[in-house]
Order: structure tokens, then sequence, then C-alpha cells
């Protein structure tokens, strides 16, 4: 089996990369072409997958990908991501969001309509939510130009799939995390900055919504779904979550409490990063997806905020400034609270 992945530089795609791998594929990643080397999530599987360079804005770039890498499989993971972002650039969010996933599946109505198509939806797409929890059937209300341009890219791909018989689906993913995740997300800017603090590097954390809910999960259960997805008999779309809500307060308390810390000691709430519209209350309804594909997440909240605040202590005290990599992050079977001595770091990583 050979795969194509979009997006393969970020979390999500890094660990499908190695998911694909343990399994037998021959794995293509596309990036953009950067003056600045983007790889390090991928850096470890350098040796075993092909990357390529193309652009969700340029169509032919896309087409020349799937001519050279004749993938069975694409995962389409590539995107303009950072909600706050979307506020600031929401044309070039909509160019790479939206109509990038309408320019990879005329590409692939092009030159292969046998391949599968999973396309990375999103929770932001329910935005102000109808109901709770939400499911494949809830109605999308988004409320940042991030979650419009997610609705427009769901819904061009059923509409690829109704029109043109493709077998091509969308995993409505919650949030998912990782030692991976990027600096900027509020999720690692917790636990960065809560081991920064532990470590005397640092002494507070500006933050917007403290009482903003959502559905945390862990990224490595969640490529797992992606994988599912595409090897089921029908092409159909999915919610991917843990089904319980947490708060951002308590994510900062498990984090801080973590380390000895008390949270309300170092957050505080800047007005400045409170959304113009807010997402005040998501968690997913999973039902179909443990039916259907026999997936359930393995990690919940607590195991894996231990796992990133770990982490974020053992690269922060090695001196490190870039992403960690691979061997950096706590092994998921130390899944269990990490005694930290003094200002040491944890010492479950590999």
């Amino acid at each position: 089996m050979r795969a194509l992945i979009t997006g393969i530089t970020g979390q999500d795609g890094s660990y499908l990369a190695e998911l694909l791998l343990a399994k037998g594929y021959t794995v293509y990643g596309m990036v953009r072409r950067s003056s600045q080397d983007n790889l390090g999530r991928i850096e470890h599987l350098r040796t075993q997958i092909h990357v390529l360079q193309g652009d969700l804005l340029d169509a032919n770039s896309l087409e020349q990908i799937l001519r050279e890498s004749r993938p069975q499989e694409v995962y389409n993971l590539a995107a303009q991501s950072f909600v706050p972002t979307s506020w600031q650039q929401p044309i070039l969010t909509g160019e790479f969001t939206a109509l990038g996933v309408t320019r990879l599946l005329e590409a692939i109505r092009s030159v292969d309509q046998t391949i599968r198509f999973y396309q990375a939806s999103s929770s932001e797409m329910f935005g102000k939510v109808r109901e709770v929890p939400q499911s494949e059937t809830t109605p999308f209300h988004p409320r940042s130009p991030y979650g419009v341009s997610k609705v427009y890219g769901h819904h061009i791909t059923i509409n690829a799939r109704e029109s043109y018989g493709m077998y091509a689906v969308s995993g409505i993913l919650f949030n998912h995390e990782s030692p991976r995740r990027g600096k900027e997300f509020v999720s690692r800017k917790i636990t960065r900055t809560a081991a920064a603090i532990r470590l005397g590097l640092a002494d507070h954390l500006e933050l917007g919504n403290l009482d903003a809910r959502r559905d945390w999960g862990y990224a490595g259960d969640y490529v797992d779904a992606m994988w599912r997805m595409l090897q089921h008999e029908t092409p159909e779309d999915f919610v991917i979550a843990t089904g319980e809500t947490h708060s951002v307060r308590e994510y900062c308390e498990l984090a801080f409490s973590h380390l000895g810390l008390d949270y309300r000691d170092h957050v505080t709430v800047n007005p400045a990063l409170v959304r113009p519209a807010e997402v005040d209350l998501l968690v997913g309804n999973a039902k179909k997806a443990k039916a259907m594909l026999d997936w359930e997440p393995r990690v919940r909240l607590q195991q894996l905020v231990s796992m990133m605040v770990a982490s974020d202590l053992a690269e922060l005290h090695a001196g490190a400034t870039d992403y960690p990599q691979p061997k950096r992050e706590v092994n998921e079977a130390h899944l269990r609270p990490v005694v930290i001595p003094a200002a040491m770091p944890a010492e479950t990583v590999r």
C-alpha cells in the first residue's frame, strides 16, 4: 500500500506516518517549499518516507505529486489550522483550508478516481452548538473563518462522494493534543509555560477565556481512527472524540498541579486573547466510530496532560528551543503521574 499525507510535518501527520509505516505502507509526504526547514517532527522518519514538494494553492503540483506517488490513500491534513490566525488572515485561510480541499479532490479525479480520500474536518465546525453532545448529524454553526473554511471542505468532500462516487470521507475530530502539538495552541502553551515556571524560566501565563470547554484527546489515538475510516467497506463520515468535556481552567489546574504549582498564582486573563466569537462548549459523541470502526480513545485528559508536561519539562531542562523530537516524548506505557524531584525533569522519556 502507498499513502500520501499532506501536512505530514504537523502533529497528526507525524503520528500518522509512524502508524502507516508500522503497517507496511510506503509513505509519501507533501511539504511546502520554505526557506526554513520545518521537518522537526518527522526528522526521525526521513530515511523511511518520501518527501515531495507541493502546495494546496497550486493544482498542478498536486497532480504531479499524485502521478509520482501513485497512492491508494490520500490523507489531507494540510491547512491553515490556527483559529486566531484565521481572523487575521481569513482569505488565506479560505484558500488553504477550503479551496485547497477542492483542488486536491479535483487532482484525484483527474489522476485516479479510485484513490481513497480522507479529509480532516474539525469540531470547530459546530461552533455555536445546537445540541450536546455533538454527533455526525448535529448542524454546523461555525464561529471563526477557520470553522467556516472547514465546513466548506467537509461539504465539498461529501459532494465528491455523492456526485462522482469517490471514496471520500471526513473525520470530524475534536481537539487532540500531544507533546508534538504546536507551541501556539492553548494546550501546549499551558504545559510548556507551566514547565518553564517550574524551572524558573517564566513567572506567569496569559490566556483568554478560561471557561471555554473542549473535548481533548490524544493525537496518537486519533490518527488510528483516520486509518480505520479508509479501511471501512463504505465511505462514511465519523465524529472522533472522548465524550468528555473540560474547561481551559481545568487544563491549567491539571498541568500546574502536576508540577506542584497552583495555577491561580501564575495564570492571568488577557481580554485581548478572547476570540471575537467564542466557541463555549464542545463535546463529541463517537458512538458511531465505536460501533462501526471498533475505535475508542485509550488516553484520557489527566494522562495526556501528564505526558505533555513531562515532555516539556525534559525539553526545557535540556535547553531545547525547537519542537521536541520523538525520543524526548514520554513513553505511552508510562501513562501515570510523574514524580519530578526539585527542578529536575522526569526521566520517563524516550
